[in-house]
């Protein structure tokens, strides 16, 4: 596909505070995911991977700091070529301009005008997906439709309250609604995945009259009330899929990536996962470690014993400390007879010798970033 037939527009507006303490620190774009990742880099993959070069970030103010430590000049996703284009802007001044009157979407559109895309796709910050976005423009044009929405068939576990649930009738969407207001008893849901695609003149002609109409100042709420108002198709998407919408969601989507099903479904497709790139030595697993079904990223040192968990950089497992079924961050020292299970452990945390930190799978315990754990975790947040 040639280069700016599809420009892209990359929400991390959405916040919960079901991911408390998780995402005090950072937003949910950058929590990272499956040892090396961050949740951003789907997004920024999959859009890459359709050979777009002209990407608008929206994220809320005073989150930004771990979003551009990641990012930086864009290279790892091929955006720092001398025909690419990628900016940064803040929810808060949209709100702000529509709370003094003013056009809150001129940013957008003046980015849209000078891309000078045919199309434009829009992605939330939370379904993480690896979608092939060609596919679903291919489907767009066969539809001859005004909007394209991206939904999979879930069953409600995986969805939250708010999320949205779509109607569709041969390939169209004809209604929706909240999960929570959703009265019917199906098996499978079909959950709206934040993708939209439409043409672009099309999405800046309804950014002008809805900012005359105080439409959303939110891109992705004001494009699901066009869902209703206009011609809107469906396209379900097959692959793998994570919602994450709180701690349980978050450490279900990567204990799934223990599953070699789920992660050559999420990984190793035919497109490309890009992340920032960290030249380390391999992780060292000394004489006395003893590892089974985990995953390690680089510069870590294991001497102890761990099982179904996964490992970000620069971690060390003391001699005779067991972790199981846990994921731990970057730069986490667990030292002698430590004994952790069901757990989230975060960035720069130290553990004690001794310590028995345990959760359940439902009730995984999070351990805040930059702790020091000199007693036992029961349960709950610490």
């Amino acid at each position: 596909m040639r280069a700016n037939k599809i420009a892209a527009i990359i929400s991390g507006v959405y916040e919960s505070k079901e991911l408390l303490p998780l995402t005090e620190n950072r937003p949910l774009s950058t929590l990272p995911f499956d040892c090396k990742y961050r949740i951003l880099d789907f997004s920024l993959s999959n859009a890459v991977n359709a050979n777009i070069k002209q990407v608008y970030m929206i994220f809320n103010q005073h989150q930004t700091k771990s979003v551009f430590d990641h990012i930086g000049g864009g290279r790892e996703w091929h955006l720092d070529s001398v025909d690419s284009r990628f900016f940064i802007n803040f929810y808060q001044e949209y709100l702000q301009k529509k709370a003094e009157g003013l056009p809150y979407y001129d940013d957008a559109i003046d980015f849209l005008n000078k891309s000078k895309s045919e199309y434009t796709v829009f992605m939330g910050n939370r379904m993480l997906c690896n979608i092939d976005i060609e596919s679903v423009l291919k489907i767009h044009q066969q539809k001859d439709v005004d909007l394209t929405v991206v939904y999979k068939k879930m069953s409600k576990e995986y969805i939250s309250a708010k999320d949205v649930i779509l109607k569709i009738d041969d390939g169209h969407v004809i209604g929706y609604d909240r999960f929570e207001n959703n009265r019917l008893e199906d098996e499978l849901h079909n959950l709206s995945m934040t993708i939209f695609i439409c043409r672009t003149d099309w999405l800046i002609r309804q950014f002008q009259e809805g900012q005359l109409n105080n439409s959303p100042a939110s891109m992705q709420e004001f494009l699901m009330d066009r869902m209703n108002q206009v011609r809107t198709s469906a396209y379900e998407y097959t692959g793998f899929l994570s919602n994450i919408f709180d701690v349980k969601s978050y450490y279900d989507a990567n204990m799934a990536m223990l599953d070699s099903k789920k992660f050559n479904s999420l990984l190793y497709t035919s497109q490309k996962i890009y992340t920032k790139l960290k030249n380390e030595v391999a992780t060292y697993y000394a004489p006395t470690s003893v590892v089974n079904n985990s995953q390690f990223a680089t510069g870590c040192i294991i001497e102890g014993k761990v099982e179904n968990s996964l490992f970000s950089r620069k971690t060390f497992v003391a001699k005779d400390a067991e972790v199981y079924d846990s994921i731990v961050m970057a730069n986490v020292k667990i030292q002698e007879n430590a004994f952790i299970k069901n757990a989230i452990v975060d960035k720069n945390v130290i553990i004690e010798p001794g310590v028995k930190i345990i959760g359940t799978a439902e009730k995984p315990v999070v351990v805040r970033k930059n702790a020091h754990v000199l007693n036992d975790i029961y349960g709950g947040e610490h």
